[in-house]
């Protein structure tokens, strides 16, 4: 797998790894979930709900890509990009960019 030294550069993989749209159906969910979590963790600024943030986004991430899209999380190999790359798709979903229905 190649090295990429920069999000620019990871970005348009890791759109490639996410092909499907129920892939991406299963991030927007799991990425709307940890949202709400940092938003629980800022107003009460109770650690758990950053726990939950992780175990939500990276949950249903993980199962999309497991069960549907049949790769390997970027995750794995690219943590901080992957975890900018969720939510970057997760704008672009929502400004219209990637189909999810």
């Amino acid at each position: 797998m190649e090295r990429y030294k920069t999000f620019k550069e990871f970005y348009p993989y890791y759109l490639s790894e996410h092909d499907n749209k129920y892939t991406k159906l299963l991030h927007f969910i799991g990425t709307s979930f940890a949202i709400f979590f940092y938003v629980q963790f800022f107003l009460t600024f109770n650690f758990l709900y950053l726990i939950y943030s992780l175990l939500a986004g990276y949950g249903f991430a993980w199962v999309a890509h497991f069960f549907v899209e049949h790769n390997k999380p970027a995750t794995f190999t690219y943590p901080f990009y992957s975890f900018i790359g969720d939510h970057k798709m997760y704008i672009e979903i929502l400004l219209g960019k990637h189909k999810i229905f």
